[in-house]
């Protein structure tokens, strides 16, 4: 197969970390290697959705897939046995997370379900995860979160859609669902900016995100509106400013089918790259002039890191996209949405 466009050959000292399903049904997460061979695995209760990782304690945790209960820590080696710790009752996992940047709290987003609002979980990382409190975010549906550069300022992107697990995954509110951008302040749970796209994409649910090298924070949409629409699916946001919705040339927004699954940033690259399980396509922006630089045809592609000055894939078919062009897969597993890079220097 020949290596995607974007590829380029590079060597670099990392780790990736992923969900996966086995071909047996059973669910876990894996650690890989730049060269896409499982270095080790663990397993998990159901299925895994993003890693997040504490470069002080060198361990990463793993959250349920909406609307699951539970979160795993673990570390890369297996030298710890993993430990499980699970949401309160009243809330559940939207299947991200992140550390404060000593390490000593984990932030995650939640679904107050019985209240229809979001809010953010705190768990001690030095008291087996205990939950400690929790803040609002201002907005529903919360999924990917951030933790911005000033390390009190974390960044959330609400999608605006109402579930509840009584009714499993389905999405209540479609007709009235209003996704956000919110900043806030996680040593005060004040609301520090709130950026709503304009009523007309009020059904352009905001998922996923990522931050590049300049600070500007990149996100990824699902469209819930007529399928028969084309609303622009990628955006900038900078601090006071409007949210910015970038445009693309019509074959590649066609070609996402209305979803982005996957949003990763390469610093060194200043490029972000955006995956659309739904279109199984994969695009390569600048992130300076915000133009697309490079397209790649690829089955159910969704996970995305950054590698070298390219980007590492996966896919829902088992696939493994190198950064150096290289395609391959593990035999016995499945892909899940996301993808995190690990430095192992770090």
């Amino acid at each position: 197969m020949a290596p995607p466009a974007w590829a380029k050959t590079l060597s670099t000292d990392a780790v990736f970390a992923t969900a996966f399903v086995k071909r047996d049904g059973s669910y876990g997460a894996a650690i890989l290697s730049e060269a896409g061979k499982v270095l080790h695995a663990i397993d998990l209760p159901a299925r895994g959705h993003d890693v997040t990782f504490d470069p002080l304690s060198k361990r990463s945790v793993v959250f349920a897939r909406q609307p699951g209960t539970f979160a795993v820590v673990f570390d890369h080696t297996g030298r710890d046995e993993p430990l499980t710790f699970a949401s309160i009752s009243g809330r559940h996992f939207f299947g991200h997370g992140v550390f404060s940047t000593d390490g000593a709290l984990l932030y995650a987003t939640e679904n107050d379900f019985d209240n229809a609002a979001g809010v953010v979980g705190v768990y001690d990382t030095r008291a087996k995860f205990k939950r400690v409190g929790e803040f609002p975010t201002y907005g529903m549906g919360p999924h990917e979160l951030l933790l911005l550069g000033d390390g009190r300022t974390i960044a959330v992107a609400n999608g605006g859609i109402e579930t509840h697990p009584d009714y499993g995954r389905a999405e209540l509110n479609i007709a009235t669902m209003k996704p956000s951008y919110v900043l806030v302040d996680r040593f005060t749970g004040d609301l520090v900016e709130k950026h709503e796209l304009p009523p007309a994409l009020h059904q352009l649910s905001i998922r996923h995100m990522d931050t590049d090298k300049s600070g500007a924070v990149w996100f990824g949409c699902q469209y819930r509106g007529p399928g028969g629409d084309r609303p622009l699916l990628v955006g900038r946001a900078a601090r006071g400013k409007d949210l910015q919705l970038l445009d693309m040339p019509q074959d590649v927004l066609s070609g996402f089918r209305n979803y982005i699954g996957s949003v990763a940033a390469n610093p060194a690259a200043g490029t972000v790259a955006v995956s659309s399980p739904e279109g199984n396509s994969l695009a390569i922006i600048d992130a300076a002039s915000g133009r697309i630089v490079a397209t790649s045809a690829l089955a159910e592609v969704c996970g995305v890191a950054p590698d070298g000055t390219s980007f590492m894939a996966t896919t829902g078919t088992g696939q493994i996209a190198q950064a150096g062009g290289a395609t391959r897969s593990e035999p016995d597993y499945v892909w899940d949405n996301h993808m995190l890079r690990i430095d192992q220097a770090a």
